[in-house]
């Protein structure tokens, strides 16, 4: 081999070692430098009106015979359901649960023994009443009434409505998009502002779905998610973190 045929050969070399190292070398560069990442929460909200109502109510009867006991509580049973017949309430929303029995005591003292006890008083039985309905307005009607049940014998204790709204799901899937779409927006901005172009989405977290009354000032977020039932117009919330590669 001649000696140019060499030197030709030794350049060829010395090039590809120092192009091999600036490969290498820029590999190291990349794998070092730090990623560049923006974190931004989007917020979506939606105010609804419930479709659903659950209605609790109960009555109850106190004697010292079981059987009279139970005899009476049917009578108030058959009044209860001829009321709520006449109120527009069918068959289907209403559930009679099993009947609960207790036996009650009165407290007594005897001054002279300066002892205290208790006597048997009575059997109670207890009928609940649930009805669930769809027609709101017709089952918040008869809660304003129900008390005309006392005029009839029947001892009635009535709980406030709750209130539920069947389309949860969803609803859900349309705030968790909105929500998504509101974090991207912002990452968008902030990315170009700072003079950066948004890249892929590194990571996407999904926060707390909370339902709570619009414009309450005394319900409070929590950590596991609110969900108020006790107001029949609501207010919807969830957010989502999303992480996205900036370049």
């Amino acid at each position: 081999m001649s000696s140019k045929a060499k030197i030709v050969i030794s350049i060829i070399l010395g090039i590809s070692f120092i192009l091999a190292a600036l490969v290498i070398g820029n590999y190291f560069y990349q794998a070092k430098k730090p990623v560049q990442t923006v974190s931004v929460v989007g917020l979506a909200e939606k105010d609804f009106t419930s479709d659903l109502i659950v209605y609790n109510f109960y009555y109850s009867v106190k004697n010292m015979d079981m059987k009279t006991a139970y005899e009476e509580l049917k009578q108030q049973t058959e009044i209860v359901k001829k009321y709520l017949k006449e109120k527009g309430i069918t068959d289907a929303e209403i559930t009679f649960k099993s009947v609960t029995n207790r036996e009650d005591t009165e407290y007594n003292y005897d001054r002279a023994s300066q002892r205290s006890y208790y006597v048997f008083s009575g059997y109670i039985l207890t009928q609940n009443v649930r009805i669930e309905s769809k027609e709101v307005e017709k089952i918040e009607t008869l809660h304003h009434n129900i008390a005309d049940l006392l005029s009839q014998g029947v001892t009635i204790q009535a709980y406030e409505p709750e209130y539920y709204y069947t389309q949860l799901a969803d609803l859900k899937i349309e705030m968790l998009e909105n929500a998504t779409k509101d974090a991207k927006l912002r990452a968008e901005t902030i990315a170009q502002n700072s003079g950066s172009k948004l890249g892929h989405l590194k990571s996407a977290n999904m926060g707390v779905f909370q339902i709570t009354a619009p414009n309450s000032s005394d319900e409070d977020y929590t950590w596991g998610g609110a969900f108020n039932t006790s107001s029949k117009n609501k207010r919807a919330s969830i957010n989502m973190r999303l992480t996205y590669y900036v370049k």
